[in-house]
């Protein structure tokens, strides 16, 4: 070894000092000697789920758990282990990039993602969603653009009949060189799918301001002094932290236009390097977390998630298109 490395050091330096070549009696070639054969198959990695090959449970992504968190995972790793009969371990990701990386490398399989970082894993094929998060029942919620009554703006909105009365290009072609409001560069409803809408309709804004909170982007279009509409989610008006300050909000800041209900909560997916049917047990166990008490309140400390049902991928289709579409990367998406 150290002759080889020695010859490749001179080749990589070069030689600046003259190089005689000896002429000599050929050194016969030896006859290589064959290698013995294995005596010992190489051993098979463990299967998945058992004490050798445990499956890797990410708690909420957290820099530092909290004693609750780690304990309150304890408490979901042991149910699916009894449900199971699987072995698991708990890991705390720092963060959800962290989290997608591990997935792709293998070292998650039961994860809690945004939609935002589902998109991402899912472009690699890591992962598949089992339940999805519900709030008020809901697996999904939409977005509104919003404009002070004294803009001049058309609301293509009857809210009598909660339903637009035209279509996405008709309805946001006002907008054309105004100046949006949006909450913060990460807001699903706030500003990466009215983006992209309003690029699909060819519409092109200002630069718009972002105001850290869906409150605040309706306090300004109120105001009408930083931006000429905004976007938030459906009813960011009848927030309770508005109604003390601006009684007359919903009457003063109308609804231009509102999307469908497309954006998914949270969910909890699983590694497609697990087998199909491991993934359906494991389903079938959160099913049944979720109908204990201490189930259900350990999700809720670990993930933040009350309610849950099952979910598909194609839940996810339609948003994707939204957010495809907003040309912003996904990877900046999540934290």
């Amino acid at each position: 070894m150290k002759k080889i490395l020695l010859t490749l050091s001179l080749a990589i330096l070069g030689c600046t000092f003259p190089v005689q070549l000896i002429q000599g009696t050929p050194t016969p070639t030896p006859t290589p000697t064959q290698p013995p054969a294995p005596t010992q198959t190489p051993l098979a990695t463990p299967e998945p789920g058992t004490e050798k090959n445990p499956l890797i449970l990410a708690l909420g992504v957290s820099p530092r758990p909290s004693d609750e968190m780690i304990a309150a995972g304890d408490v979901i790793a042991a149910f699916i282990e009894l449900r199971t009969g699987y072995r698991l371990v708990t890991v705390a990701p720092a963060s959800e990039t962290a989290l997608v990386d591990a997935l792709n490398r293998g070292n998650a399989h039961i994860v809690s993602l945004s939609p935002f970082a589902y998109l991402l894993a899912r472009e690699n094929d890591s992962v598949t969603p089992i339940m999805a998060r519900l709030r008020d029942g809901q697996a999904f919620y939409g977005a509104q653009f919003i404009a002070n009554r004294e803009s001049g703006f058309v609301s293509y909105y009857d809210a009598a009949r909660d339903e637009n009365t035209a279509d996405a290009a008709e309805a946001l072609k006002q907008l054309q060189d105004k100046k949006p409001c949006w909450s913060d560069n990460t807001s699903p409803s706030a500003y990466v799918l009215p983006l992209g809408l309003l690029n699909q309709a060819q519409v092109q804004t200002r630069s718009g301001a972002f105001l850290e909170g869906q409150p605040n982007v309706v306090r300004a279009v109120y105001a009408a002094d930083i931006c000429d509409f905004g976007a938030t989610f459906i009813d960011a008006r009848l927030s309770p932290i508005l109604e003390a300050d601006y009684a007359d909000v919903a009457e003063r800041v109308v609804v231009l236009w509102r999307t469908p209900n497309i954006i998914p909560y949270e969910n909890i997916s699983l590694a497609n390097s697990l087998p199909v049917e491991m993934r359906r047990v494991i389903q079938r166990a959160f099913i049944d977390l979720m109908l204990t008490p201490e189930g259900k309140a350990a999700v809720q400390t670990v993930y933040g998630i009350d309610q849950l049902q099952i979910a598909e991928d194609a839940m996810y289709d339609d948003f994707a298109l939204y957010v495809k579409a907003s040309g912003l990367n996904l990877s900046d998406l999540i934290k």
